[in-house]
């Protein structure tokens, strides 16, 4: 559907006793991630609240593969996969900087009003962009 990769580099505070950056700290990244998928269609994630949606994170799986350490500069493909109703999932891939997969996720989101919390559609605009930037993936 839709791609677009995130580099990053692992911070101290991201790290834990072990060296490795912290598991809790995948999260953040990919939500990162993902915003920055929806930026580069053109529609920041400012503009769907704006337009009175908000879109929690309602399920995510992750699956460790290898550790990272410090300073290392990663590089997150992420693929918006569906829009089906109120939900949307993407896809995340996470790799180093010898181009090996270190983890590999999933989320899911629901669109809900911002008020009142209740699943909603897409905002149109949003629709739009994501119809205009479709690729075909292989």
């Amino acid at each position: 559907m839709v791609e677009h990769n995130y580099k990053f580099r692992v911070t101290y505070p991201d790290t834990d006793r072990m060296g490795t950056m912290h598991h809790a700290n995948y999260v953040k990244y990919y939500e990162a991630a993902r915003w920055e998928l929806f930026r580069s269609i053109g529609v920041p994630y400012s503009s769907v609240e704006a337009a009175g949606v908000m879109c929690p994170v309602i399920s995510m799986k992750f699956k460790f593969l290898k550790t990272t350490r410090y300073d290392e500069l990663l590089t997150v493909k992420t693929r918006l996969i569906k829009i089906e109703g109120v939900r949307v999932c993407f896809s995340y891939w996470l790799y180093n900087e010898q181009n090996e997969l270190i983890n590999t996720a999933e989320t899911e989101l629901a669109f809900v009003g911002l008020n009142d919390w209740k699943p909603c559609k897409a905002p149109d605009f949003l629709l739009k962009c994501i119809e205009a930037n479709k690729k075909s993936i292989t």
